[in-house]
């Protein structure tokens, strides 16, 4: 009897355990779904949104730098998931027929297959940084690649942006991550300061990706020439800056939401720009303030995500976006 009350004691024990370890392991799996499940809501593209077309289309922003348009076409030509190359052309004068036949030449020496690339030239006859943002009325594809003719990006790493988009096709996804701060100096609870490269560096916080390299639906072309304010459109073409900031403020006001920036390696190949200029971080607060007062509030949420690709991670291929 006493043996046999041992063992009843100890199967018991072990019964209670066992069932104590699928419990646990109940928990577990249920957690794991929980989680799971937020992270499809989070990949799937919203219902309320039409599925992105196949490909993307490029948007290249250039002027009077004909050696850096030919290295970034004869780049960009080799992506997988390119479908079309618009060039957007500001000049007073059209391109020549030499530039328009070499560029056609490197699109067809680099076709794969039989398939190739499109290239167009959007000609504009004002001079005006708006350009870059014109309504396209015969694109093919629902992404657009805005690129300066002075960057250029691996296509691993422009195809991983795509990816990254194709899961969130109504907001910005890009390379190039800025930020806005309210002024806590001025005690000033409606006036914010522009962040550069560094200040989202140190905190790890943006609001915005620059349209220098950044990917967006081709519905916003139509939104920022016929539905932004005006005044905004002028704004930007007299002051010859802060286009880039409208995009942003666009595509926040219209979504809710805030961009994601894509972890990657950028190779700057043109001279610098104007934001090395004197006094750019104080031009660009200034246009910040202004089209909050345009649209009434601040539209610009922020973010810490970083859309980081694990292939390429660990071998030190990839690098922060600093441009400066």
């Amino acid at each position: 009897m006493q043996r046999f009350r041992q063992l009843a004691i100890t199967v018991t024990g072990s019964v209670k355990i066992k069932l104590l370890l699928c419990c646990c392991i109940a928990f577990t799996l249920l957690a794991l779904a929980g989680r799971s499940s937020d992270f499809m809501r989070w990949t799937k593209p919203a219902e309320q949104f039409s599925v992105p077309g196949k490909g993307y289309a490029i948007v290249v922003n250039t002027w009077k730098r004909y050696d850096l348009l030919k290295q970034s076409i004869s780049h960009y030509s080799t992506c997988a998931g390119l479908d079309s190359i618009h060039i957007v052309w500001s000049e007073p004068n059209p391109p020549s027929e030499s530039l328009v036949k070499y560029l056609n030449h490197i699109l067809l020496s680099k076709s794969k297959g039989a398939r190739q690339a499109e290239l167009k030239f959007d000609i504009n006859k004002e001079d005006s940084l708006n350009n870059r943002f014109k309504e396209i009325r015969d694109l093919k594809t629902d992404a657009v690649f805005s690129i300066d003719d002075d960057v250029i990006f691996p296509c691993s790493s422009v195809e991983f942006a795509f990816s990254v988009w194709q899961s969130a096709p109504d907001t910005m996804v890009g390379f190039v991550p800025r930020a806005h701060w309210v002024d806590q100096l001025e005690g000033k609870k409606d006036y914010y300061i522009y962040g550069g490269w560094w200040s989202v560096w140190w905190t790890g916080t943006y609001s915005m990706v620059l349209s220098k390299a950044a990917f967006f639906h081709k519905k916003y072309l139509s939104l920022y020439s016929n539905e932004m304010p005006a005044s905004i459109r002028e704004y930007t073409t007299k002051n010859r800056n802060c286009e880039d900031i409208a995009m942003s403020f666009l595509v926040a006001n219209a979504t809710g939401a805030p961009p994601i920036w894509v972890k990657g390696k950028i190779f700057e190949i043109g001279s610098t720009g104007i934001s090395s200029l004197g006094g750019h971080s104080e031009r660009r607060t200034t246009c910040v303030n202004r089209f909050v007062a345009e649209y009434g509030r601040m539209p610009l949420v922020y973010t810490s995500v970083k859309a980081v690709d694990s292939r390429h991670a660990c071998s030190g291929d990839a690098v922060d976006s600093s441009i400066f």
